[in-house]
């Protein structure tokens, strides 16, 4: 089968290339690239939702000839789960298992405006949520790229408006993968995502903050496996209705 990876706002495929690794030879990588970074650096960033979306779904028919699971970190979860809804529409083929880290469920998404301010203050937000090195952050050439895609990013995710009236749930069992220290989630914002399936639930707390899997790089892929049935779980399998 395969692992679909989708990047954080900001992120790129590279993100995930350590992951390959730890993978079993079952299970091929598939990391994302969005436009605008490493090899499609020369391409115009996309920074709006449902154009992201559609341009992931063209794409998605070449790797539908086998099972696969779709994980999203931080805006990638809520790009994979929107990727969910337009493949069911299409009556496509859809993962076996939609993994969504440290992002809330679209009934408690928060707009925001932080795309709209100076260069310093994105810079000060990506130094907080501790995913970039701090050492970049200080390079004004590495700024000088990265933060106009930053700031795509951010306008992508804090304008997007999920489709709420109606959403339908997807056929897919949906697991949750969190920081215990991640000061980006509300009490219950993970839990709510138990709303976007038909299927079962899980919820994966692991140590750190907003980017626990760099430092939990090996529970969180040994939690991928046990979400692609690999090895067995100590989770809790909630049932998605009373």
């Amino acid at each position: 089968m395969r692992l679909i990876c989708l990047p954080h706002a900001g992120g790129a495929a590279g993100f995930f290339r350590a992951w390959a690794t730890l993978l079993p030879d079952s299970i091929e990588l598939v990391a994302v690239q969005y436009p605008g970074r490493e090899d499609r650096l020369d391409e115009p960033s996309m920074d709006d939702m449902r154009t992201l979306v559609d341009a992931l779904a063209q794409a998605m028919p070449a790797l539908l000839d086998r099972p696969y699971l779709l994980f999203g970190h931080s805006m990638g979860a809520a790009v994979a789960h929107e990727l969910c809804l337009a493949l069911h529409r299409q009556q496509q083929p859809l993962p076996g298992h939609l993994v969504v880290s440290a992002r809330e469920a679209p009934t408690r998404h928060q707009g925001g405006a932080l795309h709209r301010m100076a260069d310093d203050a994105l810079r000060d937000e990506l130094r907080r949520l501790g995913g970039t090195p701090t050492a970049l952050l200080d390079s004004d050439e590495f700024c000088a790229l990265l933060l106009p895609r930053m700031r795509g990013d951010y306008r992508l995710i804090e304008t997007y408006c999920p489709t709420l009236t109606p959403m339908p749930q997807l056929p897919v069992a949906i697991s949750a993968f969190v920081g215990t220290d991640d000061r980006e989630l509300a009490p219950g914002d993970a839990e709510a995502w138990i709303q976007q399936t038909s299927s079962t639930f899980r919820l994966h707390s692991f140590v750190g903050g907003h980017f626990y899997l760099v430092q939990r790089q090996q529970q969180v892929v040994h939690a991928l496996l046990t979400c692609a049935g690999k090895t067995k779980s100590p989770a809790i399998t909630w049932p998605s209705t009373p």
